[in-house]
């Protein structure tokens, strides 16, 4: 098959699996081959568009350039689909020297910080789309879904009303055990209830509530979310004219931002039963004396301090489930990942924004 023009190899037929050893022999992809004619190929399968590419990439290392005419353009389409997978193969298994360990890992390090950088702003824009929607349901209330509301209310606030009841009990008696053990040894027993009373309505009964719903309720948004946009149903509703983040997201935030400071309330009040009752049995402190103590030595702008933080903690929780679910891609481990990633994030910021609110109020005198 030789060309009219000096190195060029004029191809015809089939050039595919069952012609791969003819068509090798008549290549040969040395000497100086200058262009493929495939004007005369019938049926170029990836089997010939793999030899090709590998001739073209042997010349190419020697410095040469073989060019291709007469092809179709679905041919041409498949020689370069293989020419390009065939130059990320080598990029993924090319060996990296060690000479640039230390450029590798200060291009890792930016790359890490880029990304967190733009996770932040994608965070911050999502958290914009949500107080915009929420601004706009306030001035048209008709829009806002009652019906998803209510369900979302009882979905993430009251079936975790066991749970929290339970953990604020246990927390209660665990302060109260441990302040007795500590304040036995100045004779100042009687101060637990002051410990308990402020420890629990001011920071640990809505800060352990709001890590709760967050690993319960980050979660459950971020896998509703994310199998919807892997089963294309988000984009479905952007199709119909539907907002995503009017139906999906608005009412899973506002259900937490009311039934947080609830649940944080459920939470104080059965600390204090357990911490009561702790201080019953390992001081001998009767309710009685509980209750005096209590009203006494503790103001109520402690539950009020307490509580005023669960709207915040509300709308982190569900802003961050909702966004990390919004980022699901279209298989299961991105799902999984970003179901994880919700809940880290969600405690994380929770935690960061307390101390922040710790701090004001400290600076304050509150």
């Amino acid at each position: 098959m030789a060309g009219p023009a000096p190195g060029t190899i004029v191809l015809r037929g089939d050039v595919n699996l069952a012609s791969l050893a003819s068509t090798r022999a008549i290549l040969g992809c040395e000497g100086t081959i200058k262009a493929f004619d495939l004007s005369g190929v019938g049926v170029l399968d990836t089997a010939g568009a793999w030899l090709l590419a590998s001739c073209r990439n042997a010349a190419a290392l020697r410095g040469e350039t073989i060019a291709v005419i007469g092809a179709s353009p679905a041919q041409t389409l498949l020689l370069k689909t293989v020419t390009d997978a065939m130059a990320d193969a080598v990029k993924v298994h090319q060996p990296r020297g060690l000479h640039h360990a230390m450029g590798d890992g200060l291009v890792g390090l930016g790359e890490a910080v880029s990304k967190k950088v733009s996770s932040i702003a994608e965070s911050l824009g999502f958290l914009g789309l949500v107080m915009a929607q929420f601004g706009w349901t306030v001035l048209h209330p008709s829009r806002l879904r009652l019906t998803a509301l209510v369900h979302h209310m009882h979905l993430a606030g009251l079936n975790a009303v066991p749970i929290v009841v339970l953990m604020g009990f246990l927390i209660g008696i665990v302060l109260s055990f441990q302040g007795a053990s500590q304040l036995k040894q100045f004779g100042a027993e009687v101060y637990v209830v002051d410990l308990i009373a402020i420890s629990i309505l001011r920071e640990l009964g809505i800060l352990l509530t709001a890590v709760i719903v967050a690993g319960r309720s980050a979660s459950a948004f971020t896998a509703t979310i994310g199998s919807m946009k892997m089963r294309e149903e988000i984009d479905a509703m952007r199709v119909l004219g539907l907002d995503p983040i009017e139906l999906l997201v608005l009412p899973r935030v506002l259900a937490l931002v009311i039934l947080l400071p609830l649940l944080g309330f459920i939470a104080d009040m059965a600390g204090l039963v357990g911490g009561a009752l702790m201080a019953w049995i390992e001081l001998g402190i009767s309710p009685g004396m509980l209750r005096t103590q209590l009203l006494n030595n503790t103001d109520v702008s402690h539950l009020l301090i307490g509580l005023a933080k669960a709207p915040v903690f509300a709308v982190i929780i569900g802003v961050v489930g909702c966004h990390q679910g919004m980022q699901v891609k279209g298989d299961t481990e991105s799902l999984g990942n970003r179901t994880s990633r919700s809940v880290v994030a969600a405690i994380f910021l929770v935690i960061v924004v307390d101390a922040m609110f710790s701090i004001f109020f400290a600076v304050w005198g509150i």
